[in-house]
């Protein structure tokens, strides 16, 4: 695989691209000199990049990873990095762990809305449990659990066999439950498909919201289909106003085993104060028999031999509306700001391309297509 090693850093090269969002663009990256004795840096990374002058949201990103060091079940932060190109534009990079199974998203797809083995099921919410509990232990929120935010590591102990770690930290925010006089957060932040009633109704986003959220990814998982039941042309207004008015939660089938619907159960209470928590639901039945504790996570030793493909899956084409399955966050007033956005991918010819799209994206509110935050009223 040919690399561009154009604007690259002091010990590693830049490779391509393999991932975009709203706040930066993710490069699979590899040592300059794999045969060094730098033993901090792995051989092969991925790099989160954004123009330094539009890179406050990955900055805050950085310093969300440095308080969650130490967990085996979250991606992995190597440090962080400022280079420039040959035209001289800075660029600020977060060097992160490679997820060389890809996401969640993908896999669930490839079930061909089948869903997965129930075992296997049970063996990433273990992983993505477990990750929770050490983010909320933290005194943080993800506010936006989701399976294309949930990275599939190597396990060096079972060959073709993946762990599930909680990645992209783009919309985490310190919890405020500690805190006796608690603010409604001003922005809503999230996917519209994984939010939880108390999002959508009061702007509350504490860490009961990443149950709900956990619940439809593993509902997901199960089914191979959103948690949400939606017909065609259901835009996110409509979902969100049912999300909103609590009277529902997602559909249980009844195919799937009994410890799996309670489980699910647990996730989807209605009133987030009666929700479990992480710690609670790790000692469900459905848990049982899920042991981690022989998990051995395989480095990539030589990007050369990477079968990368971009991350970002695409979505069922009978959903019309492609906010549904976006990222996003915004401040609204009395009336909400709902607005499908979409990507303006048109002139994207290089990796380099790329980032500055992803830059000039995040500099103008009005046109972010991903995460973005909307001024109230606009």
């Amino acid at each position: 695989m040919k690399c561009n090693n154009n604007n690259g850093g002091v010990a590693w090269s830049r490779g391509p691209l393999i991932g975009k969002g709203g706040f930066g663009s993710v490069y699979l990256a590899s040592l300059k000199n794999p045969k060094s004795r730098n033993g901090y840096y792995p051989p092969v990374m991925a790099v989160k990049s954004a123009e330094v002058s539009a890179s406050c949201s990955l900055q805050k990103e950085k310093e969300v990873f440095n308080c969650l060091n130490g967990c085996p079940f979250i991606i992995k932060c190597f440090g962080e990095e400022t280079t420039s190109n040959k035209d001289g534009e800075m660029f600020y990079n977060v060097l992160l762990e490679y997820a060389s199974g890809g996401n969640l998203a993908c896999l669930i797809k490839k079930s061909d809305g089948v869903g997965l083995p129930e075992l296997d099921v049970k063996r990433y919410t273990r992983s993505i449990l477990e990750g929770i509990c050490y983010i909320h232990s933290r005194g943080y929120v993800h506010c936006d659990l989701k399976p294309e935010n949930i990275l599939l590591v190597s396990n060096r102990a079972k060959a073709g066999e993946f762990v599930a770690k909680v990645g992209d930290f783009g919309l985490a925010k310190k919890s405020e439950k500690r805190n006796k006089k608690m603010k409604i957060d001003p922005y809503l932040r999230g996917t519209a498909l994984y939010m939880a009633p108390e999002t959508v109704a009061n702007h509350v986003q504490e860490s009961p919201c990443d149950i709900w959220a956990l619940g439809c990814v593993v509902l997901e998982m199960l089914t191979g289909k959103p948690a949400w039941d939606l017909k065609p042309h259901v835009t996110t207004e409509e979902l969100l106003r049912k999300i909103g008015d609590g009277y529902e939660s997602p559909k249980i089938p009844s195919q799937i085993s009994k410890d799996a619907k309670d489980f699910l159960k647990r996730c989807f209470v209605a009133n987030p104060m009666f929700r479990f928590t992480a710690e609670m639901l790790l000692d469900e039945p459905f848990m049982s028999g899920v042991d981690l504790d022989g998990v051995e996570f395989v480095e990539t030793s030589d990007a050369e031999s990477v079968e990368w493909t971009v991350t970002l899956c695409g979505t069922d084409d009978e959903f019309s509306d492609p906010s549904l399955y976006e990222e996003w966050s915004f401040t609204s007033d009395e009336g909400s700001c709902f607005s499908p956005w979409s990507d303006d991918e048109e002139g994207i010819t290089s990796d380099v391309d790329a980032m500055k799209h992803a830059s000039r994206v995040e500099a103008n509110a009005v046109q972010y297509p991903a995460t973005c935050t909307i001024p109230a009223g606009a």
